[in-house]
């Protein structure tokens, strides 16, 4: 019955309306004003409202990592095991990692006590000292080094990168100087550094990241001429957009997810060079305790079997950072790109 009458009313306003234009404009004239037109009236809200999109890149960005619960239970043992790491000598109960501990009743060092024994937790190495402050103090060193490197990479492979990539001008001169840095191991040059300064965290940084941000230049210059000459790009330095804000709005935004990667990636390879320039004899002395020092002293003792927990425990912990930033590094780089926020 409903849809009849509506069939009806349709019908019947055809039928006036071939009629009005059957008579003409006369017809209309004819017309009372308020018939032909109803005032919508004024409402200052509605004349300011503005159409917009509910979409927030860092909150699609968070979504799409959420989802991983991979990644977010790694992402969670990681930030206990860093955290434990800088709060462990805030406890209470806690030894000097550099202490020689020996036994009051023989005066002879506690050495190569196993695990459990005697109060150390992790047990001792061969001069007394516990392998449990040790190893935290290790992790300690090796993150901060890890961490710096990571951020000084990060900082000027960006500069870098976006000025070879956006300023033609400067394309010839910084290709020429990729192509000389690139030429010479970074090896060698970490060996050339510890040799001619003397070992020390200090040092250690400046050796990784004297060349390490070439690659991460390199990778931002490529990223930025594939969408450097984009309409949008294009408009903007048309409307006379200073470069600096071009940057940052509209170049950098697409190039998080790649920078993350590279960054969380930075961090192990930090602590890999730190333990390989360690086991060479160049890298922290001996009263610094780091992982790379952990490992070297655990890799001595590691064809006795009662002695491999020295090697065992600071190799797990190693092998648990480098994995964690490494997945948790690509699944936030996914998490990161626009594609994937698409629902």
């Amino acid at each position: 019955m409903l849809f009849r009458m509506k069939d009806e009313k349709a019908h019947q306003l055809e039928a006036e309306l071939d009629k009005l234009q059957a008579d003409g404009p006369a017809a209309w004239a004819k017309l009372p004003e308020e018939e032909l037109f109803t005032p919508a009236g004024f409402s200052e809200e509605r004349a300011e409202a503005t159409s917009y999109s509910n979409y927030s890149y860092w909150g699609s960005t968070f979504r799409a990592f959420f989802k991983n619960r991979v990644a977010v239970l790694l992402l969670v043992a990681l930030i206990a095991v860093v955290a434990f790491a800088f709060l462990q000598p805030c406890l209470p109960g806690q030894a000097d990692p550099n202490l020689c501990a020996v036994d009051p009743a023989t005066g002879i060092q506690y050495r190569n006590i196993a695990p459990g024994e005697k109060g150390f937790i992790w047990g001792s190495n061969a001069i007394g000292q516990d392998l449990w402050a040790r190893i935290w103090a290790g992790a300690r060193t090796s993150l901060t080094i890890a961490f710096f490197v990571a951020l000084i990479e990060a900082v000027v492979g960006i500069t870098v990168g976006v000025l070879w990539g956006y300023v033609r001008q400067l394309d010839f001169f910084f290709t020429e100087l990729y192509n000389i840095c690139d030429n010479v191991p970074s090896t060698i040059i970490l060996i050339l550094i510890s040799y001619v300064a003397s070992p020390s965290v200090q040092t250690l940084i400046l050796g990784m990241s004297i060349t390490g941000w070439i690659a991460m230049a390199r990778f931002i210059r490529n990223q930025i001429l594939i969408i450097r000459d984009r309409d949008y790009n294009v408009a903007s330095r048309c409307i006379g957009t200073p470069t600096s804000r071009i940057v940052v709005r509209n170049l950098l935004p697409y190039l998080v997810s790649v920078i993350m990667l590279r960054m969380a990636l930075t961090i192990p390879a930090a602590i890999g060079s730190e333990v390989f320039i360690t086991y060479i004899g160049l890298g922290l002395s001996v009263e610094v305790p780091s992982l790379g020092n952990l490992i070297n002293d655990g890799r001595k003792v590691m064809m006795q079997a009662g002695l491999r927990y020295q090697l065992l425990y600071p190799t797990i912990i190693l092998s648990f950072v480098t994995i964690a930033f490494y997945l948790i590094g690509n699944a936030f780089s996914d998490a990161a790109d626009p594609k994937n926020h698409l629902q």
